[in-house]
C-alpha cells in the first residue's frame, strides 16, 4: 500500500444516480425517508421490510414519483434462511449492489431485573444478526466484482455511549459498530466504505411503540418524558439527508443531530463528567421507574378491589 492509499480513499459513491441501493427496514421512519430521498437522487432501489402492506405503499408513493424501485419483497433479516434465498432472487434479477443499508431495528428497554431473555435475544437477533445475515448475503458479490461500493449500518446512540435502561438494546448496537469497524478496514481495500449511523432522538413510529419493560405508559410523568422526546426528536427525513451526505462523503461516524456528535466527544475525552452525567442520568429514569411502580400498583389494587 503506497502512502496516498494508506492516508487517502476516493468517495466509492459520490452519487447514488444510477446506483443499485438495497434498503432494510424501507417500510417506516428513517428507511422509509431513505428510499425516498435516495430515489429522489437517482438511485435504482431493492427494498425489504416485515410489513408487506407498508412496504407497498412506500414502493407506490416512490413510482408515483417517478424513482425506480428494481425488487421489493417483504421479510424478515432476522431469518438468514430467508436473507439467502432474497439475495439469490436480487442477485439473479436485479445483479450486485452498489449500495447496502442496513435500517431495519427493533427497540425495547429496561433495567435487567424486568428484561426477559426473550427482549434480549430479538433485539440481537434483529438489530445485529439481521446487518450480519444481509452483509454475508450481499457484500462478497460486490468484493468479487470489484468496482467498490457502500455499506451503511445504522446503530444508534445507545451504540456509542451507556444510556440508562438500555442493556439489551446496547448489546445489539455496540455490536453493530464493532462490525461496522472492522469492516471499514477489512472492505477498505476492495474500494467498499463504511458509514456508522448514530442516531440520536429520531421521531419515528418506534418511539410510540417501542417497549419499555416494567414501565407503565399511561403514567402522566411518563407520557410527558414521552412527549418531551417528541419536542427534541429530529424528523426521518433529517436522519435520511444525514446518512445520504455520509455515503457522498464516504464518512464513517454518521450523526442525525449534533448532541450525540457532542456527546461522544465528551465521553472520549471527559471520562469522570461522563461518569457523572451517566450517574445522574440513570438516577433520574430509576426515579421515573419507581413513580411508574406505584402507579401500576394502584391499578393492579383498584382491579382487585371489590365493587
Amino acid at each position: 500500500m503506497g502512502l496516498r492509499e494508506l492516508l487517502f480513499m476516493d468517495t466509492p459513491v459520490p452519487s447514488l444516480r444510477g446506483r443499485k441501493v438495497l434498503i432494510t427496514g424501507a417500510a417506516s421512519g428513517i428507511g422509509r425517508a431513505t428510499a425516498q430521498a435516495a430515489a429522489a437522487r437517482g438511485a435504482e432501489l431493492v427494498l425489504t421490510d416485515l410489513h408487506a402492506d407498508q412496504l407497498d405503499e412506500v414502493v407506490a408513493s416512490i413510482t408515483a414519483a417517478d424513482g425506480t424501485v428494481l425488487y421489493h419483497v417483504a421479510g424478515d433479516v432476522s431469518d438468514f434462511d430467508w436473507v439467502a434465498g432474497f439475495a439469490r432472487q436480487v442477485d439473479a434479477e436485479v445483479g450486485v449492489m452498489d449500495v447496502v443499508m442496513n435500517i431495519a431495528g427493533i427497540s425495547a428497554w429496561g433495567t435487567v431485573e424486568n428484561l426477559e431473555h426473550r427482549h434480549w435475544r430479538k433485539l440481537v437477533d434483529v438489530n445485529l444478526m439481521g446487518p450480519i445475515h444481509i452483509i454475508e448475503s450481499f457484500v462478497p458479490q460486490m468484493i468479487r466484482r470489484g468496482r467498490g461500493g457502500h455499506i451503511v449500518n445504522v446503530s444508534s446512540a445507545a451504540g456509542l455511549l451507556a444510556l440508562p435502561w438500555h442493556a439489551a438494546y446496547s448489546a445489539s448496537k455496540f455490536g453493530l459498530r464493532g462490525v461496522s469497524e472492522v469492516l471499514r478496514f477489512d472492505l477498505r481495500r476492495h474500494g467498499i466504505g463504511v458509514s456508522l449511523v448514530c442516531p440520536g432522538g429520531v421521531d419515528t413510529p418506534l418511539v410510540d411503540s417501542v417497549e419499555i419493560v416494567g414501565l407503565d405508559r399511561e403514567n402522566p410523568r411518563v407520557k410527558a418524558a414521552i412527549n418531551g422526546f417528541h419536542k427534541v426528536a429530529v424528523s426521518p427525513d433529517v436522519a435520511a439527508a444525514a446518512i445520504l451526505k455520509g455515503v457522498r462523503k464516504n464518512r464513517f461516524l454518521v450523526y442525525t443531530s449534533f448532541d450525540i456528535r457532542f456527546g461522544y466527544w465528551w465521553a472520549r475525552k471527559f471520562a469522570l463528567p461522563y461518569e457523572i452525567a451517566m450517574r445522574v442520568a440513570n438516577d433520574r429514569f430509576d426515579r421515573l421507574a419507581r413513580v411508574s411502580a406505584k402507579s401500576l400498583e394502584a391499578k393492579a389494587a383498584d382491579e382487585h378491589s371489590p365493587r
